[in-house]
């Protein structure tokens, strides 16, 4: 952990948190600031094959933060965490470069297997609040996962996930803010808005054989 580092975090919350004031707000009221500062620490020593204290310190962080990280997990720069509480990331996720997780996000497991058994984030991935997302999984570049999303499998580059288990819906178009995670289109809308206009286009077709047929 260095100065370079604790200068970008807050010039990243100071970015994507249009409620941050001060640098000393961030520092003793942003929990999110904690947490990664703490593990940025725990991590440098977890990669120094130092047993036991990483895990105090990460404990540490989670008793006064409410955000408990591995001190294992990899995070990338420019991550931010908003509001924090209940937020879970695992021994081996990983996690790239500018992504933005809400309160209540677990990034977990989903046995007891070993090796990589947590989800990777890719670059300027949003993880709505309450979302949970599984397994030695992939979550591709600019991916979304909806607010209370539960996801199990890979989501590709660009697409959004929502609902129980989660679905994927590909966007393409306009290109959204990144505190804007409640603008998730509905894949069962979307799936009847489709049928509707298929269905109009066989009214149509049926509605020209039957003029053909008139006129024959």
């Amino acid at each position: 952990m260095g100065l370079r580092d604790l200068k970008e975090d807050i010039k990243t919350i100071y970015e994507k948190d249009p409620a941050a004031t001060n640098i000393f707000e961030i520092i003793c009221c942003y929990p999110g600031f904690q947490a990664l500062a703490f593990h940025r620490l725990a991590h440098k020593l977890y990669n120094w094959k130092i047993s036991v204290l990483p895990r105090m310190i990460s404990n540490f962080s989670r008793f006064i933060t409410g955000i408990e990280i591995h001190p294992g997990a990899q995070i990338g720069k420019r991550f931010f965490i908003d509001h924090g509480m209940g937020v879970v990331i695992g021994e081996t996720t990983i996690v790239g470069d500018d992504c933005l997780i809400y309160q209540g996000v677990t990034l977990g497991g989903t046995g007891k297997e070993h090796g990589k058994r947590h989800p990777t984030l890719k670059d300027n991935v949003v993880v709505g609040a309450g979302a949970k997302v599984l397994g030695n999984i992939t979550l591709g570049n600019n991916a979304r996962i909806g607010a209370g999303s539960v996801v199990i499998s890979d989501v590709p580059d660009d697409s959004t996930v929502v609902g129980v288990p989660g679905r994927i819906v590909v966007q393409k178009g306009e290109k959204r803010s990144q505190l804007n995670h409640n603008f998730i289109p509905d894949p069962v809308t979307c799936a009847l808005n489709r049928m509707k206009y298929e269905i109009e286009e066989i009214k149509e077709q049926l509605k020209e054989c039957k003029d053909k047929i008139e006129h024959s």
